[in-house]
């Protein structure tokens, strides 16, 4: 059995998508939906932007792809994908490089791997994100040690921050992904493979980098915007000096009349 699980946008409209896919429902709330399709075929849609398949072949997935598009917010053509694969009839729970080893498989457990699957897929989508940023500020740091100025407007600065602080709240705003399932919690061999999944994937690590990464960005603009306050202060002052100084020499030029 195989997952295939791609980030196609940045958000889904799980709630318009809901109203026109027709399929057998197993979960579905305001961020999620889980579909069965066909026995042994499952199709799971993220509000995050990512959408998983079990079992599906390369048509069906273009097929459905198309279908969910007009759902999309910046469908992206260029999809971060992971793929991994699932094998039953195994004495024990075992994990692999890319694969995962079951005694017996239940739609629990082929939802709860579909859903880690994903996670691990958002985060290299946030960490492309993330790291564009990144080399960004870097340029600007370097700019700044070589030349003792920055070489970015205000409006630039801005945007920068804006872009900052909507990645980081997009990323807020999905904190729940990172939540075990209810169901883990009251099933041991849920539990286990849920735990086992998180390690296979670093998924808690990964999620740490990003954030790391995000605070340094934001320190690093708020820097440059106080660098820039401190200059532009520093001009007015120019000016304000020089507008007495001209005042100086009017009155001076007045008495000698």
């Amino acid at each position: 059995m195989k997952v295939l699980s791609y980030q196609i946008a940045d958000s889904i409209d799980i709630r318009n998508f809901k109203s026109s896919f027709k399929a057998e429902v197993y979960f579905s709330d305001t961020d999620e939906a889980f579909y069965s399709t066909e026995a042994n075929k499952f199709i799971y849609v993220f509000r995050y932007g990512v959408v998983s398949f079990l079992n599906f072949d390369a048509i069906s997935i273009s097929e459905f792809i198309r279908f969910i598009m007009p759902y999309c917010k910046n469908f992206s053509e260029s999809k971060h994908s992971e793929e991994f694969e699932i094998e039953t009839g195994a004495k024990d729970i075992r994990f692999g490089f890319n694969k995962i080893e079951i005694v017996q498989p239940n739609i629990d457990i082929l939802r709860l791997i579909m859903m880690n699957v994903s996670q691990s897929v958002a985060l290299d989508y946030y960490y492309e994100l993330t790291n564009k940023l990144l080399l960004e500020t870097n340029l600007q740091t370097q700019y700044l040690e070589q030349r003792g100025k920055l070489n970015i407007s205000g409006i630039k600065l801005k945007k920068y921050i804006g872009r900052t602080l909507n990645l980081k709240s997009i990323i807020t705003e999905n904190l729940y992904i990172f939540d075990s399932p209810p169901e883990t919690w009251e099933d041991e061999d849920l539990n286990k493979i849920d735990i086992g999944l998180k390690r296979t994937f670093d998924l808690q690590v990964r999620f740490r980098n990003i954030q790391e990464s995000l605070s340094i960005i934001k320190e690093n603009f708020e820097l440059f915007k106080d660098i820039m306050q401190y200059r532009s202060s520093n001009f007015l002052e120019l000016i304000v000096i020089l507008l007495i100084l001209i005042e100086v020499i009017n009155l001076v030029i007045d008495k000698i009349k």
